[in-house]
């Protein structure tokens, strides 16, 4: 039986085909994270950026995001080392930390619809930037914590 490539290939050594299939669409990463200048703890928020589409949870303008969006950051196996705020299921933070890809993962479970019925998703649960108002008032810790697992939908 072969393994998968996130099984037998660094994050280095993935191509850039594999490499962007380990997004599993969740769209957390595109949320609204803020730093405390003081003791720079992480909040993070359930406000989206502008460009995530709410419903597929994915990029409206994936290719010129960093255009439009400039502090949009860019994935690579070098940035990981330096990004704390990636959420724990994300299969780039899984695979550079040791861990394997979830259940849910598309790459795993063969269907890109559970990542969102399992409740991995952002979808049905942030406000985009252009209707939050402050920042501070969209606290919330879920972004930063691992699903949890939900029935399934019959």
């Amino acid at each position: 039986m072969t393994l998968p490539f996130w099984k037998t290939k660094t994050l280095a050594e993935m191509s850039a085909a594999e490499w962007e299939s380990l997004c599993d669409g969740c769209g957390r990463c595109c949320l609204h994270k803020l730093r405390d200048a003081d003791d720079d703890s992480l909040a993070h928020t359930n406000v989206a950026c502008r460009l995530l589409d709410t419903e597929t949870c994915r990029c409206r303008d994936y290719a010129r995001r960093r255009r439009r969006v400039p502090d949009c950051i860019q994935l690579t196996p070098a940035s990981l080392a330096t990004i704390d705020w990636l959420p724990p299921s994300c299969a780039y933070r899984r695979l550079a930390e040791g861990r394997d890809l979830l259940w849910w993962h598309p790459l795993v479970s063969g269907d890109p619809e559970t990542v969102h019925s399992s409740g991995a998703s952002v979808r049905g649960r942030v406000v985009s930037e252009r209707e939050a108002g402050e920042l501070e008032a969209h606290v919330t810790d879920w972004p930063g914590r691992l699903p949890r697992r939900r029935p399934a939908r019959s």
